[in-house]
């Protein structure tokens, strides 16, 4: 089922929902199960799954000169979603690149996905590899996100990249984009940001998955921004709970968002991991109560793997 008719089916309901990553290349998929099945009696009626691009790597070849290696860290991303939806029933959002794929691989992708009854997709420019200043496409792949929601639209229209396919199978994603309460990083200004977003829903996005914050004031100025500007679609806030204290530093350097001075004094008054993370929970159960009495359409945590923390949280908000 669409994600769209999951929220119009909720009633004005607050919706949980939460994102993971695939394990390693060469780790045990059990792992990501453990980490799932505490959060399955909160019912989430979808669960994300991200995907990561190519990265180089470096092997020593054993005569003091290293071999340069392109490959993938994290790959399954499709495997594990088809995985997930028979195994819990729960429909899974692959989460679709610009970066590292072409044009034709992509809709490879897409038409696995339709086989797969997998209905719904996120469509992502995708971050820089770490050796470049900017984002650089792959030849013949999407330059940008909007680009790359035009494809999957243009798919659920009956249209191949070079040719024509039967109308009556072709797809119906129901495609999800990427919003920026604090803007994306490359950005000039949020009003440019939000007109970049616009453009992403004119090309057929259905609805927007917000960057984690941890101000709801930010989240609720965007989103009356957003339907200021004529975006109509639900726009889903993303909430990350802090757990170490190198989050203060990391998040605002990877993700360029401000943290609440309030929250740094707390983390900062932590004596160890474990009370920076107890924090962070009542932190984002905070966020999420306020949000959730907003109306939000759907909670959406960004888990990372990890579960216990989101399983705390869900107890008090859901």
């Amino acid at each position: 089922m669409k994600v769209t008719k999951h929220i119009e089916n909720a009633n004005g309901n607050t919706l949980f929902s939460f994102e993971i990553i695939p394990p390693q290349k060469g780790k045990n998929i059990q792992e990501l199960y453990d980490n799932i099945d505490p959060l399955m009696e909160y019912n989430p009626p979808f669960i994300d799954v991200t995907t990561s691009r190519e990265e180089y790597i470096y092997i020593d070849k054993g005569n003091g000169l290293l071999d340069k290696k392109l490959t993938r860290m994290r790959p399954g991303t499709l495997g594990i979603c088809a995985s997930i939806k028979h195994k819990y029933n729960v429909d899974t959002v692959p989460h679709v690149l610009c970066g590292g794929f072409t044009k034709e691989e992509t809709e490879y992708l897409l038409v696995d996905c339709n086989y797969l009854g997998i209905d719904n997709v996120m469509a992502l420019r995708g971050d820089a590899m770490k050796d470049e200043q900017y984002f650089m496409p792959k030849a013949g792949g999407n330059c940008y996100a909007v680009d790359l929601v035009a494809q999957i639209y243009e798919l659920n229209k009956g249209k191949y990249l070079h040719e024509v396919m039967d109308i009556d199978n072709r797809p119906d994603f129901c495609i999800g984009v990427a919003g920026y309460p604090e803007k994306h990083l490359e950005s000039p200004s949020l009003t440019s940001d939000l007109k970049r977003l616009k453009e992403k829903v004119d090309a057929g996005a259905d609805y927007v998955v917000t960057q984690m914050f941890f101000d709801n004031s930010k989240y609720f100025e965007f989103v009356k921004r957003a339907r200021e500007m004529g975006i109509t679609v639900p726009i889903i806030p993303g909430i990350k709970p802090i757990a170490v204290q190198k989050h203060l530093q990391v998040l605002p350097q990877i993700f360029r968002i401000d943290l609440p001075e309030d929250l740094i004094i707390e983390v900062d008054k932590c004596k160890n991991n474990a009370e920076i993370r107890q924090v962070g929970i009542e932190w984002a159960i905070q966020q999420s109560l306020e949000l959730k009495a907003a109306g939000v359409p759907v909670l959406h945590y960004y888990s990372m793997g990890k579960s216990e923390n989101i399983r705390q949280i869900a107890s008090k908000v859901f």
